[in-house]
């Protein structure tokens, strides 16, 4: 069974309204097992009871980000990503970006290259 100390609170970017993409999946899951979350997108919408932000907000005690951007649209986030201090960046299959994970590691953060998805699943996030 959760705990509280097992809930990770997670900015997800890239989040998208669309139920077919993986993003709004993943916010679903996420809230679903009890994480807090901040979702971060390209225009304002919602998922569930999540609003989809554009905005990029001043978070402490962030334990993930979660990426569903190309790497080439990731580097804008560069910076807000490493003002949050997360413990871990994921990856998600066609986020992986060696320039950022080279980053993160030097900031401390783990690179994780995984589908939010299946660890969700399968009890490893």
């Amino acid at each position: 069974m959760d705990t509280n100390n097992d809930k990770k609170f997670t900015v997800v970017l890239g989040a998208s309204p669309n139920p077919e993409r993986y993003s709004n999946m993943a916010v679903n899951r996420l809230t679903a097992k009890g994480h807090p979350v901040v979702a971060i997108g390209n225009r304002a919408a919602q998922i569930g009871d999540i609003p989809v932000i554009t905005a990029h907000p001043a978070l402490e005690q962030v334990d993930t980000v979660t990426l569903y951007l190309n790497p080439t649209i990731q580097r804008e986030y560069y910076d807000y990503i490493l003002q949050l201090h997360p413990r871990r960046i994921i990856f998600n299959p066609g986020a992986e970006n060696a320039e950022l994970a080279d980053i993160a590691r030097e900031h401390q953060i783990e690179p994780v290259e995984a589908c939010t998805l299946v660890l969700l699943s399968t009890g490893q996030f």
